[in-house]
């Protein structure tokens, strides 16, 4: 790797050396920068000045860095920012869904940064703001709102909100026609609730001080709530849990789950003092979903070995596993993502050759038919409903180079309603651009699929830089949707991709299975190959790739960087999990003991811990020539903690071998999903296409149409 001489030769914080030895397995592992957790996390969450004063210093030092070495991009980020905020409808609006006498949606005023919450009577009317999110969020650094839930009588609006970006989040109460909060407050929830069917109380999921959620509680509208009725307590800190209802307003729904094994526990909705009973009791590898269906539940499973899922009814009275009854069959390479089910019909979005269908089935008849769409590559989503007796389903559909689509869909006489396309402002001609989807074969001959966006004017001569997007892991499947933000970076002459590596669900359940726990080197080895694959179908050349991950995705950019540093000119690691071996073994972090079907317990397992510490980015970084490579963070994320960044980024300084630098962005004011206004977002992601145009080289080339 030939040294970016596009960065200043500014001296970067020197971080201290205090080497913490730890010895797992009869092995030692040395951590010199151990010392940048914060032992008072949990408390640090909750009220960030809390934090060491030693702490807090060298990250304000590693602030004052990297904005001394991308101070002469200043012009390009208020440039590149006022880009994407003109290709955002300032005062968008949601179309509103109906529910009964009222239609609910949410909308944008000019210049706000949050949503606001609205009805209107569905027979029309005036509008109804119910909840203004700006109102809620002055005075506030952060301010993100949770779930929004209005009551089946329309009365009054459960809702959440974080203040803090660590994600507890504290239920409100509004009364609808006064506009006030009522005196039902409760601190360090989950982020939503569900109503009672008699709407006088409502479920909830309150998490532990370690950040899990472990117990459901029933409030009692008025009452105290050190008083709250205790649901359900789950005792094993390896499993997430919420609480949900049906749109029938008939049943609750206690959804316990980690990365391979759920299992669902329900209640009657207007019978709160009701125990709550298992559908199917948790087994190792058997994971399903629960979906309401009048005298049956329709469920979705990988039971019997049905690997890429299958759909199956049972009883209400009785809907144990035993009482399972199959309806749409397994099929091998069609994977069934979700189900949403009607009085007449049954709706399943489901991914086949890696790209998303819609089939809609007459539940009288099991009749079924697909939703039929043209583009190559495109995404597909369920929007949802508020009624279950309607023969009328949304959905959404965009493509790289469509802008989102919204269309109501009448199941029964297939008509389909264009309701709202995603507004350009600044404006936005499909015919500028082309995208792409190809496949590149990795290191084991398998195929990986490549999204990608380029303008049409744009040399495909090995010339041309590239961000190269990916994340493989917990079977998330990265969509190949509109993206009116990458735009600013096609304009200038960039090709975008996306690579859909293994652990993801792109081409299956097995896709997934192929990119974890033992077999997670095969999502770093498909990004690798994509980069070449890239570069030899002269798309771009290795030294004007900028790959780009965030959380997992952040551990596939540590990963490569390690493995393939020449393989790219730049790297942008958001919010990056890169120091897994250390995670994986402090089991008091909110998400290690859930996390562990997904990684392994390397706490227990001396093969767990060897798999994770070969790969894990902390553990491997070496005298290697990296390239540049940004880092960004916040300070409350309960997600991936701050510490694994910083250290990642000092440990980075103090061994690589190229003198390129390794910056380290962190907001001090916000957590895992970075700043919560949608503006100040935009600010942000300027910032890192800033760092990818410097380190090609373009951070003076402006767009084609100028």
């Amino acid at each position: 790797m030939i040294k970016n001489t596009r960065f200043a030769e500014i001296t970067p914080p020197e971080t201290e050396q205090r080497p913490h030895a730890d010895t797992r397995h009869n092995i030692t592992r040395v951590d010199e920068y151990a010392w940048l957790r914060a032992d008072n996390w949990q408390e640090v969450f909750k009220d960030p000045s809390t934090l060491d004063p030693a702490i807090r210093s060298h990250l304000e030092a590693e602030n004052a860095y990297q904005s001394a070495l991308m101070e002469d991009t200043a012009a390009l980020r208020t440039k590149l920012f006022a880009e994407m905020k003109g290709r955002i409808k300032e005062d968008d609006s949601s179309v509103p869904m109906k529910d009964g006498p009222f239609a609910y949606g949410s909308s944008f005023k000019l210049g706000g940064e949050q949503p606001r919450y609205f009805r209107i009577p569905s027979g029309g009317g005036a509008e109804e703001i119910i909840l203004d999110g700006d109102h809620e969020a002055e005075g506030k650094a952060y301010f993100r709102i949770g779930g929004v839930d209005h009551s089946s009588d329309h009365r009054r609006l459960l809702w959440a909100f974080d203040d803090k970006g660590s994600e507890f989040y504290s239920l409100r109460v509004r009364d609808i026609a006064t506009g006030a909060d009522l005196d039902d407050r409760i601190a360090d929830t989950g982020g939503s609730g569900v109503w009672s069917a008699s709407n006088d109380g409502f479920f909830y999921t309150r998490v532990d001080a370690n950040h899990r959620p472990s117990t459901i509680f029933f409030h009692d509208l008025g009452m105290e709530t050190s008083g709250d009725r205790l649901i359900y307590e789950e005792t094993d800190p390896g499993f997430f849990m919420s609480v949900g209802g049906s749109r029938s307003n008939e049943w609750i729904f206690i959804a316990i789950n980690d990365h391979e094994t759920s299992e669902y526990r329900l209640l009657p909705a207007d019978n709160p003092l009701a125990s709550p009973r298992i559908v199917a009791a948790r087994e190792t590898g058997l994971q399903y979903d629960l979906e309401e269906g009048g005298d049956i539940f329709f469920i979705l499973t990988n039971a019997d070995g049905a690997k890429d899922f299958k759909i199956v009814t049972a009883p209400v009275a009785d809907p144990s596993r035993t009482n399972w009854q199959e309806l749409v069959p397994h099929e091998p390479g069609r994977l069934i993502l979700s189900i949403l089910s009607f009085k007449d019909f049954l709706v399943r979005l489901e991914r086949k050759d890696g790209l998303p269908r819609i089939v809609v089935r007459e539940r009288a008849s099991g009749e079924e038919h697909m939703i039929a769409f043209d583009e190559e590559a495109f995404s597909l989503g369920l929007s949802g409903s508020y009624e279950y007796d309607t023969e009328t389903m949304r959905f959404t559909y965009s493509s790289m180079t469509t802008p989102a689509q919204q269309f109501d869909y009448n199941m029964r006489s297939r008509e389909r309603t264009l309701l709202k396309t995603q507004e350009v402002p600044s404006g936005h001609d499909p015919e500028h651009y082309v995208t792409r989807r190809l496949m590149a074969a990795s290191h084991d001959g398998e195929l990986v699929p490549v999204s990608l966006i380029h303008h049409r004017d744009t040399p495909l001569d090995g010339t041309a830089p590239c961000l190269l997007y990916g994340y493989g892991s917990y079977g998330i499947a990265i969509p190949a949707s509109f993206n009116t933000n990458c735009l600013s970076l096609a304009d200038r002459g960039f090709v975008y991709a996306i690579a859909h590596v293994r652990g993801g669900k792109d081409k299956g359940f097995s896709w997934y299975e192929d990119g974890k726990r033992a077999k997670k080197m095969n999502t770093f080895f498909d990004f690798i190959a994509v980069a070449r694959h890239l570069v030899a179908e002269k798309y771009t050349a290795h030294d004007r790739i900028v790959a780009q991950g965030g959380s997992a995705g952040g551990m596939l950019m540590g990963a490569v960087a390690n493995m393939a540093p020449e393989a790219f000119g730049a790297i942008i690691a958001e919010v990056p999990f890169v120091d897994v071996l250390t995670t994986m073994l402090d089991d008091t972090l909110p998400l290690t003991p859930p996390e562990w079907p997904e990684w392994g317990n390397p706490i227990q397992s001396e093969d767990d811990y060897r798999t994770i510490a070969a790969y894990s980015p902390y553990d491997n970084v070496a005298a290697l020539p990296y390239p540049p490579i940004l880092a960004v963070a916040g300070l409350t994320d309960p997600r991936v903690t701050y510490w694994e960044p910083a250290k990642w980024v000092a440990r980075l300084r103090a061994r690589s071998a190229s003198g390129n630098p390794a910056l380290f962005k962190i907001n001090m004011d916000a957590g895992h999903a970075g700043a919560s206004g949608r503006f100040s977002r935009l600010e942000e992601i300027a910032f890192t296409y800033a760092f990818a145009l410097k380190a090609a080289g373009k951070a003076n080339v402006g767009p084609f149409s100028s």
